[in-house]
């Protein structure tokens, strides 16, 4: 999850470009402004993007194990408020069990059945193995191990597109980061090995060429912009109803969902002792 600290962070690092203490040369201490609020940002940026993984994740996870849970209460709900209203015919009884049925999720269209099934290598594995009919396994982990996320943080600081100076560098680092965020939104630490020894046998990154303070300036303002953009991502993810979840068990949150799947198979008995006491 993202923090305070980590955007306050990305704040200092933007108001070093105000300090003229010294006899430094104002471009030199602008220039150290500036290589501060990359730093900055980019170590914001692995914390949202770390966040988003495991929204993300999650609420897969959450969506297969625990759907047909919430399907099954719904349909139960209008199966009981249907039964209520056959056995009284009262009006208002009626009216509710017309709303609860129309609740129930309708069957899907072929759109929605595909929906989230086609990510950046094609078929998802659970796309894959639902049309080959094998059985669908459910995601092993809920977020990237540590080992995944240490790899991660490391070949994001060596090479975030931010940090390019030259257009055709910042392309091939943007296609690069790429590879290297959808290894990790699967936790895949083999791979994202794999991408460390070929960004260290790439081509050296260019040298800086930070010497005119219109440019330091216009990069800082880029830098400011970019981490407003990142801090309203990070508020989003932090105020959707799975990364509230998320909030309630950061450490361990395949526990928060054997407690919620225990708390709705109580409900499902529940509602199916009632519906049975109502159609008998």
């Amino acid at each position: 999850m993202t923090s305070r600290s980590e955007d306050s962070d990305v704040d200092q690092g933007l108001e070093q470009g105000a300090d003229t203490g010294g006899d430094e040369r104002p471009e030199a201490r602008l220039a150290r402004a500036v290589r501060a609020a990359e730093q900055a940002l980019i170590e914001f940026e692995i914390a949202v993007e770390t966040f988003r993984v495991e929204v993300e994740n999650f609420s897969r996870l959450h969506h297969q194990r625990l759907g047909p849970m919430y399907a099954r209460l719904d349909e139960l709900e209008a199966q009981i408020a249907e039964a209520r209203a056959a056995r009284t015919g009262d009006p208002e009884d009626l009216r509710r069990a017309r709303e609860a049925r129309a609740a129930v999720m309708p069957m899907p269209g072929v759109e929605e059945l595909f929906h989230d099934w086609i990510d950046a290598d094609g078929l998802s594995p659970e796309a894959a193995a639902m049309l080959t009919e094998r059985p669908v396994q459910p995601p092993k982990r809920v977020r990237p191990g540590e080992e995944a996320r240490r790899l991660y943080r490391e070949l994001a600081r060596k090479a975030h597109p931010d940090l390019a100076r030259e257009e055709g560098e910042r392309k091939r680092r943007e296609e690069f980061i790429t590879r290297v965020n959808a290894a990790y939104a699967r936790g895949d630490e083999r791979l994202l090995r794999e991408l460390s020894a070929e960004w260290e046998a790439g081509p050296a990154p260019a040298e800086e060429r930070l010497d005119e303070s219109e440019e330091l300036y216009a990069r800082l303002e880029w830098l400011a912009e970019r981490k407003d953009m990142l801090s309203a991502l990070a508020r989003e993810l932090e105020e959707s109803a799975i990364g509230a979840m998320l909030r309630m068990a950061p450490d361990d949150p395949d526990r928060l969902l054997e407690e919620i799947a225990e708390q709705l198979l109580a409900q499902v008995s529940e509602r199916e002792n009632e519906l049975s006491g109502l159609v008998q």
